[in-house]
């Protein structure tokens, strides 16, 4: 499939207010100031994005999306619990390390989203929570996990989604071995 001009234009410019949003905020940077970074005037700039508020939307619920997409993928390989939930972890703990900014734009500016939009990202991250519940609940019904209250998946995701503020994936650790920390500290402390 061929990427339009219109396509990759518009992706530079989420990708540009991604940064600004999470440096400045969302409320704290300006159309001018997007429009100056991108080298776009007012005309063009709405033409790609249309509102302030399009943008951020784009931003939050394009990674929510890939997660989920990705969720329901590594969910349909009949992995065994243990091995599902890594899987998840790696996956999410890949994302963030590779989408900082949008990310720190989604976890700090998504409730400024008004109307179905807000629904909408809302309605994504419950689907995202679902389905690591779906694998907590798979290692139950397999005997490799005892019953956790449906509240842990908060705080599983709590612990992962939170390396935004800290983690640099050029660190001594990559994102998948981080990952797998975690879960070794998680399954370890939920084994039957």
């Amino acid at each position: 499939m061929t990427t339009t001009t219109y396509e990759i234009n518009r992706g530079r410019v989420i990708a540009v207010a991604a940064e600004l949003f999470a440096r400045n905020g969302y409320h704290g940077t300006g159309i001018a100031e997007l429009g100056r970074a991108v080298g776009l005037g007012r005309g063009a700039l709405y033409h790609y994005i249309g509102s302030k508020e399009a943008v951020l939307y784009a931003i939050s619920k394009d990674q929510v999306d890939k997660m989920n997409s990705y969720a329901e993928e590594v969910l349909d390989r009949g992995l065994d619990a243990d091995e599902l939930l890594r899987e998840l972890a790696r996956g999410l703990l890949r994302n963030i390390a590779d989408h900082r900014a949008e990310w720190a734009v989604f976890f700090r500016e998504y409730n400024a989203l008004t109307g179905d939009r807000r629904d909408e990202v809302i309605a994504a991250r419950e689907r995202y929570e679902g389905y690591w519940r779906q694998a907590l609940d798979r290692g139950v019904r397999s005997g490799v996990l005892r019953q956790t209250p449906r509240l842990l998946v908060k705080g599983i995701l709590g612990m992962l989604n939170y390396t935004y503020l800290w983690f640099t994936p050029d660190g001594e650790l990559a994102p998948e071995a981080l990952a797998d920390l975690f879960l070794d500290a998680l399954i370890n402390g939920i084994h039957s």
